[in-house]
């Protein structure tokens, strides 16, 4: 049996994990999904003062209060950033890290630093829409969700703090012994994360590709959960 930790992207929350989490709880294994804080179920708690610093004390308090170890953690877009730093300050509460079509940042690099293209279109939408710091949910469109699911998923996304887009990595470098692996969406147009494949097989780490959009949780739940049990 494996404990896996599942870490959600921005504007999202537990919720979209919920078809993988039940295929891995069938299949006997510990499935936690958080919700990081202002998001989701926890939309009521979200103010100007939410960093990415208390995004990854959400999950580095998780493995703490719960007790964890030899934990599969798995992130998915933004949830990168806050995953990398969390590998990088518990690196012996973690067995592996998958990186679902994530950002895997550098130290020094903001998410905003990766995605220029979609930077000013943020920090336009907190400024006409979001008083100045908070980030209104992307369209299911830009994600490429599938039809089915379009309409479901812009009715539970919630507002982001933008912040934790300009705020840059501040990693020290332990989280590079523990094996990480990478699975890319191979519909998602326009996708930033083709690049973070590339790095990731150089550096030897396993990667696969699995079709659908930039949600694989939601397109391919099935999928996405075999992936994780092979890489995990």
């Amino acid at each position: 049996m494996a404990t896996f930790v599942l870490v959600h992207g921005a504007w999202h929350g537990s919720w979209c994990w919920k078809r993988v989490r039940a295929i891995l709880r069938e299949a006997g294994h510990e499935v936690f999904t958080p919700t990081l804080s202002g998001l989701g179920e926890r939309s009521h708690l979200l103010t100007q003062d939410t960093t990415l610093e208390i995004h990854i004390a959400d999950i580095v308090n998780l493995l703490r209060w719960e007790e964890l170890s030899d934990v599969v953690l798995v992130a998915h877009s933004y949830g990168g950033f806050v995953s990398r730093h969390v590998v990088d300050r518990c690196p012996d509460r973690i067995r592996n890290v998958v990186y679902l079509d994530a950002f895997v940042p550098e130290n020094g690099q903001s998410l905003n630093d990766y995605a220029p293209g979609f930077a000013d279109m943020f920090r336009a939408q907190a400024r006409d829409l979001g008083e100045g710091w908070r980030i209104p949910p992307v369209p299911s469109s830009v994600f490429a969700v599938n039809p089915g699911d379009a309409s479901w998923m812009d009715a539970q996304c919630t507002a982001h703090p933008l912040s934790t887009f300009e705020e840059p990595a501040r990693l020290s470098g332990n989280g590079e012994r523990v094996p990480a692996s990478y699975i890319l969406a191979g519909d998602f147009p326009g996708s930033p994360f083709p690049a973070f494949a590339a790095i990731a097989e150089q550096k030897g780490w396993p990667c696969s590709t699995i079709p659908g959009g930039h949600d694989l949780m939601l397109d391919s739940p099935a999928q996405v959960a075999t992936a994780l049990l092979t890489h995990g």
